[in-house]
């Protein structure tokens, strides 16, 4: 009798590590084959085109075109891959984007790698798999999802709209009329704040939260 065919999984993650670390993993898992790595959304699709993967691990961070959009095109253009939203974040919109856009399921890159697994597994068999963490972002009060424990002062809210635009220490200094000195403790509280470890990880929760007033 034939052996069940392997479930082809495409990761894609704009940072190679992480990449190398799942396929490691899936290379010891008898029924998953790894298809295909790409590090952004846009390589996805090309691959998608290419490979037609079975189930997609998808980044949703990521520089060219993120994982949200690619989501949505992979499953409009290719209705039998099935993606599952694999990332750091857990912040209500994001978790409703992703979902809307058609993935099935939506992972911390924290899971461990049996269930990673087993949501694979799920995923090809048209079951959801959510991480706890998502659903409580999906449910908790619309007014809770901007509240931090300690807000950003006025300066340090300054400091994170430059961050956000891509300035250094040194122009953020310099936009600001402070010391560049002043500037580190800016952003080391802002992390603080934030519960981030480095300036990528907060603006990405800045833009995802919204922390930012909207300008024209």
């Amino acid at each position: 009798m034939a052996e069940p065919r392997q479930i082809r999984v495409l990761i894609v993650d704009d940072h190679g590590m992480v990449r190398r670390g799942l396929m490691a993993y899936l290379g010891n898992q008898a029924d998953l084959q790894l298809a295909g790595e790409a590090g952004d959304g846009q390589e996805a699709l090309q691959l998608c085109e290419k490979l037609q993967p079975d189930v997609v691990l998808m980044d949703l961070i990521m520089p060219v075109l993120d994982g949200v959009a690619a989501t949505r095109a992979i499953r409009k253009r290719w209705p039998e891959t099935q993606v599952i939203a694999l990332t750091s974040f857990q912040e209500k919109d994001l978790v409703r984007d992703a979902l809307q856009a058609g993935a099935i399921g939506y992972l911390l890159k924290n899971v461990s790698g049996d269930d990673l697994a087993q949501a694979i597994r799920a995923a090809h068999s048209r079951r959801s798999t959510l991480a706890p963490e998502a659903l409580q972002a999906l449910v908790r009060p619309e007014e809770q999802e901007t509240l931090l424990p300690e807000p950003l002062t006025d300066r340090e809210t300054e400091v994170l709209a430059l961050l956000v635009k891509g300035l250094e220490n040194k122009e953020i200094a310099a936009r600001l009329s402070i010391s560049t000195s002043t500037v580190k403790v800016h952003v080391s509280n802002i992390l603080s704040k934030l519960g981030v470890s480095n300036r990528g990880e907060a603006i990405a929760l800045a833009i995802e939260r919204r922390l930012l007033p909207r300008q024209d």
